[in-house]
């Protein structure tokens, strides 16, 4: 069964910030994760709550797994992802 998505303001500002067709395949890949659990994905270190980094072409999706939802806390370019 696939995991709830739950979106922050700051999130939602990101994807809607991307190119649409680029957009389109960060959520593809997302939804992937969500169903089967499979991608690239890196606990981070030194941050607490943890935080979870899946890349998804040359951009970077930062979240929280709650358990049954996934908390997405940002969405950015892999240039700026770890600044």
């Amino acid at each position: 069964m696939a995991k709830r998505i739950v979106w922050t303001k700051q999130a939602k500002a990101d994807i809607r910030s991307i190119e649409q067709t680029i957009a389109l395949q960060i959520l593809k890949t997302l939804a992937r994760y969500t169903q089967t659990s499979e991608g690239d994905t890196t606990q981070l270190t030194d941050i607490d709550p943890p935080l979870i980094r899946l890349r998804a072409q040359n951009h970077r999706i930062l979240f929280r797994d709650k358990g049954d939802y996934l908390e997405i806390s940002r969405v950015l370019d892999r240039k700026e992802a770890y600044r």
